[in-house]
């Protein structure tokens, strides 16, 4: 694993839910209320391992694990408008995020979301927190053929803010997050979200782990 990171880092790649944003609770929340409905009871140690894939890899992988009767294309419709809703009552940030993107725009760093959720729930988040203005390039699942943990959407927030990854920084709050960023050739900043990880699920896959974005802050200040 890359030690070294790129400093200074000609771009910063962000992604959203759990590491800019503690909304990982609100998709448990409505996670929750899709299996209620069904008469299941969701199980943390089931969903652990599904934290930061895709929506359709995740609900494709709930479908199985809870034998639920319907089809993947119902549960996603129905779980993303329960996000939905959930994000219009608010969002808080998390520590450091305030302060990690104002550096970034005070320093004219190129920059980019790039998350597993749909245009419409980064639209909808960002929209809530009021940083629809700060980021302009949103890099979507919608938007490439497969979701974290393959590379394709940190291949293509690269690719939209122009940098070469291998001189990107990514920051991530998931394993399978972390190991999208890494395969597309960036290095990544782990920042895990304690609500479904803990941080020795990272030793094989970054060597950079903090508690919190001000440390990951801390770590880039120097650099610039």
């Amino acid at each position: 694993m890359q030690k070294t990171f790129p400093c200074p880092p000609k771009a910063i790649i962000f992604d959203m839910d759990g590491l800019l944003v503690d909304s990982e609770r609100l998709w448990t929340i409505a996670e929750t209320q899709l299996l209620a409905a069904r008469g299941k009871q969701y199980d943390t140690n089931i969903h652990s391992a599904f934290i930061g894939l895709s929506l359709e890899s995740l609900l494709a992988n709930v479908r199985e694990a809870y034998q639920l009767e319907d089809d993947v294309a119902t549960l996603e419709d129905e779980l993303h408008e329960r996000v939905m809703a959930l994000l219009r009552a608010g969002v808080t940030v998390k520590p450091g995020a305030n302060e990690i993107v104002d550096f970034v725009v005070q320093h004219n760093i190129p920059h980019a979301i790039a998350s597993n959720s749909s245009e419409q729930v980064i639209e909808a988040t960002l929209s809530t927190i009021t940083w629809a203005h700060v980021f302009a390039i949103r890099c979507s699942v919608d938007h490439v053929e497969y979701g974290k943990p393959a590379p394709d959407i940190y291949q293509f927030a690269a690719e939209k803010v122009g940098i070469d990854p291998a001189d990107c920084l990514a920051l991530e709050d998931s394993v399978n997050g972390v190991r999208a960023a890494v395969a597309a050739g960036m290095t990544c900043f782990a920042v895990p979200d304690l609500s479904h990880t803990t941080p020795d699920k990272f030793n094989d896959v970054t060597p950079h782990v903090f508690n919190d974005l001000h440390e990951a802050l801390a770590q880039i200040h120097p650099c610039f």
